[in-house]
């Protein structure tokens, strides 16, 4: 499954795979897609206005997924380049979400902030990030690298729902950046919140208090 993204600001592309188009005018922030492509190589063009003339031959392995991203690098004024992102389809455990970051944007590299803590540093024009999150809502801001004011981008609040992959690209520049995102679901990876702790039968473990494991869990002692 490959998924396509416009992440050219200001620009109306025409994306064909194999010759055939399947968008006449993406625009800046369209996610394409995800088309079912058989293993094997393919090639994808992209067509528009001014400098945006690029042509990638990508490559399709059985059972993957991946995202091709049509953007700009990080010299201003830089002709399109075309990067390739895995999509990382592992399990993932219960009450967790997957985000994965790319650094898409004309601008130098940068650190992603999640609630006011470092977690992506330093990464540079067509660089990406991942990391499994506890689900929800989370603040998320793009600084120069090792800085801590005046933020490239947010801070944005974004919500992950458990179960999903996020995939994140920063596109524009530094005083217009934006961000595309688009999500896919995950396999769980088998683990689950226990309903019941077996303590023994010596009753020693009677008055200690047992906090749920999760959202909605029963766990008991026992």
């Amino acid at each position: 499954m490959v998924a396509v993204v416009q992440a050219v600001p200001d620009s109306m592309v025409r994306v064909s795979i194999d010759g055939k188009t399947v968008e006449a005018q993406a625009g800046a922030g369209d996610v394409l897609g995800p088309f079912p492509l058989t293993p094997g190589k393919h090639e994808i063009d992209f067509a528009g206005a001014d400098d945006v003339s690029v042509t990638t031959t990508l490559q399709v392995k059985a059972s993957s997924h991946q995202d091709v991203v049509l953007h700009r690098p990080a010299s201003v004024g830089g002709a399109a380049v075309v990067t390739s992102y895995p999509t990382p389809t592992d399990p993932i455990g219960p009450g967790k979400a997957r985000v994965q970051v790319a650094h898409t944007a004309t601008v130098a590299p940068a650190d992603v902030v999640v609630d006011g803590m470092v977690v992506f540093s330093n990464i540079a024009n067509g660089e990406f990030a991942t990391a499994d999150v506890p689900a929800g809502k989370h603040v998320v801001a793009l600084f120069p690298t090792g800085q801590k004011s005046d933020p490239l981008l947010g801070p944005l609040e974004v919500t992950l729902a458990p179960g999903t992959v996020t995939m994140v690209y920063a596109l524009g520049e530094a005083a217009s950046m934006e961000l595309v995102v688009h999500t896919a679901r995950l396999a769980a990876d088998g683990s689950v919140f226990p309903v019941m702790i077996d303590t023994g039968s010596a009753g020693l473990a009677r008055s200690i208090r047992v906090t749920p494991f999760g959202p909605g869990s029963g766990a008991r002692a026992k």
